[in-house]
């Protein structure tokens, strides 16, 4: 079945597709939507996360947003070929186009649009404000909508549901490929529905806002190694994101961007059907792997600065697992609980001999551990659970930079700890207007990408970033693609 009514195709239901479908409406387009899932599990990753956002205020970005993405821009790429960056890019060369780094120029463009988003997205009722967070401190400031990533689906997608004859919706509908003119310019993509019923839809522009891979397990497991077996999506809209955007786009000749080979990782309680499920308050106590050794230090900096880090560290250990392991002076930590979203109660003992046991490790390796720990703590005088304290261990290998008391105290408590895959880094290079960029340096005709195709993290996440990263190049795409349907082809 053929439809060829439209003007853009929308490719996902998440906050990237919904501001950049109903951008491109309100410019005069006539706009189709795929979403993968069906109706009441619509918009991705974005209905389950509580959408925070790196902003000082509804006017600015925080301080430190345009250094911390400066930080992470992707390795040390050769300077000979970034001395040109000083050059508009319509006189840049083109292996400086299409690098694999992230583009300044475009997080300059977010940091401008941010807070014109967040007051768009106030037009649909949504409000913003600081809101409570899963950590008792925090090294940068947030703000965020009222209702989460919930509230934002539930604005903008209904704001669809009340304009039907604007918008064409097919739930439970996967774009598979794109559908390319004899010019080479995108024409519309094909796409498969429920029954495996195959679909084309055409136009003119196609928008990719389909998330990343944290889906597709063959994909993981090629870009990121056998360890991707231990990691799993962090909400049950990750397991709709399956790349299909991505490797569309690849496919299409799109300049790869973003750091293929790793994802923004949070700590989760493997028991724990909860959204979201993290837990981070380790930094208070010990992190043993299923040997019964410790094997990073538990608090290198501020948790929010660093829980992504030690995530990761947790996914290389033998069977993927960590114990979060405490005595009774976590309760010295005041509203502890906030930072642990799992409602699974810990494991619990009143000896360390049994909580081994209850953690199915070796109750001989865990008691040595501990006693070396305990025995390499500083004077617990000037503890200091929300900022960096210097409490330090000594002589003991690896160190624990912060909040080093000993574990003395029962009842001892333990959280088992995984990997979990909020999103993939790799994605696709998209300009100002994102429109996805080729391998030549040169913008594919018609070809758009919003949200977690486009590549913008390398190493480590700049975190409350990534809904604010798919409002603003959903609108830019949906405003650029608008303006197509009058531009000559």
């Amino acid at each position: 079945m053929t439809m060829d009514e439209f003007d853009v195709v929308v490719v996902g239901c998440g906050i990237a597709g919904l501001s950049a479908a109903i951008t491109a409406q309100r410019n005069g387009a006539r706009v189709a939507i795929l979403e993968r899932a069906p109706f009441e599990e619509r918009g991705g990753n974005t209905r389950y996360t509580e959408s925070f956002w790196r902003m000082k205020n509804a006017d600015q970005v925080a301080d430190d947003f345009e250094d911390r993405f400066a930080a992470n821009a992707g390795g040390w790429p050769d300077p000979g070929i970034l001395r040109d960056a000083v050059r508009d890019r319509e006189n840049q060369p083109a292996v400086l186009r299409s690098l694999g780094i992230v583009d300044p120029d475009l997080i300059a463009t977010i940091a401008e649009d941010a807070p014109k988003a967040l007051k768009w997205l106030e037009e649909f009722g949504v409000t913003f404000d600081y809101l409570p967070l899963y950590f008792l401190s925090q090294s940068t400031t947030r703000m965020g909508p009222i209702g989460g990533g919930l509230a934002l689906v539930e604005a903008l997608g209904g704001y669809i549901d009340a304009e039907p004859d604007r918008f064409t919706v097919l739930y439970e509908t996967a774009a598979r490929g794109l559908i390319h003119d004899d010019s080479g310019a995108v024409a519309g993509v094909r796409a498969i529905g429920r029954g495996n019923k195959p679909l084309e839809i055409r136009a003119p522009s196609v928008i990719l806002a389909s998330g990343g891979f944290e889906g597709n397990p063959e994909m993981l497991s090629h870009y990121i190694g056998p360890q991707a077996q231990f990691i799993r999506p962090v909400s049950r809209g990750g397991h709709y994101n399956r790349g299909e955007g991505v490797r569309m786009a690849l496919e299409a000749g799109a300049a790869p961007c973003g750091d293929f080979g790793s994802f923004h990782a949070q700590p989760v309680d493997p028991r724990s059907a909860d959204i979201e499920p993290v837990v981070l308050n380790y930094s208070y106590g010990l992190l043993i792997n299923d040997a019964g050794h410790r094997f990073t230090d538990e608090a290198p900096a501020m948790v929010d600065a660093s829980y992504e880090v030690v995530t990761r560290i947790i996914m290389a250990q033998r069977h993927g697992i960590a114990f979060a392991v405490f005595d009774a002076g976590l309760d010295d930590v005041d509203n502890w609980q906030v930072t642990v979203r799992s409602r699974e109660a810990p494991l619990e003992a009143d000896t360390l001999e049994d909580l081994a046991k209850a953690m199915q490790i070796d109750p001989g390796e865990f008691s040595a551990t501990v006693a070396a720990y305990n025995a390499a703590c500083p004077d617990a005088a000037g503890f200091d659970p929300l900022r960096p304290d210097g409490l330090a261990t000594q002589g003991l290998e690896p160190r624990k930079s912060h909040w080093a008391r000993p574990l003395l105290r029962p009842p001892f408590r333990a959280w088992p700890i995984i990997c979990s895959n909020c999103f993939t880094f790799g994605g696709v290079k998209v300009d100002e207007r994102a429109r996805v960029i080729n391998t030549e340096g040169d913008a594919i005709p018609g070809l758009y990408a919003a949200g977690e195709v486009v590549g913008l993290y390398y190493r480590v996440y700049t975190g409350a970033t990534s809904v604010m990263r798919g409002a603003v190049t959903g609108r830019l795409a949906g405003a650029d693609a608008a303006l197509r349907r009058n531009t000559p082809r």
